[in-house]
């Protein structure tokens, strides 16, 4: 490798192709359950009570993007791919959940989706919890009981409330090394002095049945429990570097060229010395099944939107694939790709099961190109899930090096990554170079550059639709530039980082607010106001 030093991040393939999830929206549906499936495990006991207080973009699209069911959906334990959540109420009715929204308004100097979580559970033990939705499906808790804490879930991580005074630390410590726990990063966080504290374990691997009831067994331990969300890397443990582990293109055109394989194939050798070769391969056969059946049952079943501002658009423009239209304009390979990647939205917008890739509101994009470009070249299963392994590789380098969230990037952040991904895929599938890879990579997202976010009603619904066809025809143009030998003056890392720069530049009106933009056209609001979701 060469001499840059990477930060080792170790983020699942299926943290950027995934999660497998309900719709609409995988930072405010997807990573919002999260939020409240994290904060629930913080309470022994069954919750009776929560209240959750929403900021920003939270609080002004909260029941258009579902935000609303899927915090309730969490507290109840459901799973992001879970069709109950939309009837997250009529559950917490049944389970006799008390559930109540505070819309707390804007503040700059927090995460634009940001919950607050108080809870009572049947003990009548308290909790409050502040979660941050990131983009993607991934969240962080930033907050427990006023105290700052970082827990992402990402890695097996063990949680203990405990006071703060001596010896504490160095008890749990010998228990974990007792149970042959081997820690990766410890952090201790505390209100003062002798007061309350609270230490987090990240772990090599989940701890056995046992250590968690030893843990609360301690003196001057007040609680302890185990944290793992899907995607939180299990073999590979936080910290340990390999020549697979890349953070951005540069690390990774040096390991394809170390190893001597594509940029599919070195992020599927990451993926298995990750989370294990079995899990590895029924996770990309799941997420293809998912995406084959969001791309296809859209267009033989049109539905319309809980919004009702979309639906049956998809079955239009699949009508056309074989006709005069499509050869004058788009052609039939781009044509399919198009009414594929509408048909994961219009999937989405009914609260249906997709695969965010990387996000919920871009989820068409990479799906629809993969598909039929290889539906067109007749390439079997193994060279289609190579092909969205290089998708994947692409969106964990603007994870790690940019964003993906609607809320902090503008729309650039999610269809624009998204095309980026495609891009790469489509060069990979059509025998192009890593180098041809990440040049249509640079191109796609240099020519989404400031694409802002702005849902009409808070819905993903418009523009996001075509926006989704907009990024597949990006991708095309990127990946047949780059294949005929032009390359991008800018790099693609550093092409990221612009992104980045400009996306927090975007006002927040333009960042998933729907306060901006096409949100606030006449036409829109005319709509909005017939539509009862926000009612």
């Amino acid at each position: 490798m060469a001499g840059k030093p990477q930060t080792l991040a170790t983020t699942s393939a299926f943290e950027i192709l995934g999660p497998v999830m309900v719709g609409p929206s995988s930072s405010h549906t997807a990573g919002a359950l999260r939020c409240a499936q994290v904060a629930a495990s913080l309470l022994e006991g069954r919750i009776t009570k929560v209240t959750f207080g929403l900021w920003n973009s939270f609080a002004h699209t909260y029941r258009g993007h579902g935000t609303d069911r899927a915090l309730v959906a969490g507290i109840l334990g459901l799973d992001t791919d879970d069709e109950n959540i939309k009837q997250a109420f009529d559950l917490a009715h049944e389970q006799g959940l008390e559930y109540h929204f505070d819309i707390k308004g804007d503040d700059a100097s927090i995460h634009p989706n940001t919950v607050d979580i108080d809870m009572v559970d049947d003990t009548g033990a308290t909790a409050q919890v502040r979660g941050e939705s990131l983009g993607g499906g991934k969240m962080r808790i930033s907050r427990i009981n006023g105290v700052g804490v970082d827990i992402s879930g990402m890695y097996s991580t063990l949680f203990v409330a405990h006071k703060d005074v001596p010896g504490v630390l160095a008890a749990l410590t010998n228990l974990l090394a007792y149970a042959h726990v081997n820690i990766a990063f410890c952090r201790t966080y505390r209100t003062e002095v002798g007061g309350q504290a609270y230490s987090v374990f990240e772990t090599d691997g989940a701890p056995d049945d046992t250590v968690v009831p030893m843990l609360r067994k301690l003196d001057n331990v007040d609680y302890a429990t185990f944290i793992e969300l899907p995607g939180s890397a299990s073999s590979l443990s936080p910290g340990v570097s390999a020549k697979e582990i890349f953070d951005d293109g540069e690390q990774l055109l040096d390991a394809c060229e170390e190893l001597g394989l594509s940029i599919g194939a070195v992020m599927a050798v990451r993926e298995a010395r990750l989370t294990g070769e079995a899990h590895t391969v029924a996770a990309m056969r799941r997420v293809l099944d998912v995406m084959r059946e969001e791309t296809t049952a859209p267009i033989a079943n049109p539905q319309r939107s809980l919004g009702g501002l979309i639906g049956g658009e998809a079955k239009l423009v699949e009508a056309t694939r074989c006709n005069d239209l499509s050869a004058s304009l788009m052609g039939a390979v781009q044509t399919d790709a198009v009414a594929r990647a509408m048909a994961v939205l219009e999937r989405s917008a009914t609260m249906g099961v997709i695969v965010a890739a990387p996000t919920a509101g871009s989820a068409g994009v990479v799906p629809g190109c993969v598909l039929a470009l290889a539906d067109h070249l007749q390439l079997d299963d193994e060279q289609v899930m190579d092909a969205l392994y290089c998708a994947a590789a692409i969106g964990l380098n603007l994870t790690t090096s940019s964003c993906v969230a609607g809320a902090e990037g503008g729309c650039q952040a999610e269809v624009g990554s998204a095309a980026a991904m495609a891009a790469a895929a489509l060069v990979q599938m059509l025998g192009g170079t890593p180098e041809q890879a990440l040049d249509a990579s640079s191109i796609a997202l240099s020519n989404l550059l400031g694409l802002v976010c702005d849902p009409v009603g808070g819905l993903v619904e418009v523009p996001c639709q075509n926006r989704n066809a907009i990024g597949v025809a990006a991708a095309f143009s990127s990946a047949q530039l780059a294949l005929a030998g032009i390359k991008s003056l800018v790099p693609f890392d550093q092409m990221a980082h612009v992104m980045l720069s400009v996306g927090h530049a975007l006002p927040a009106t333009l960042r998933e607010t729907a306060k901006g933009g096409i949100a606030q056209a006449p036409a829109a609001l005319s709509a909005c106001a017939k539509c009862g979701v926000c009612g």
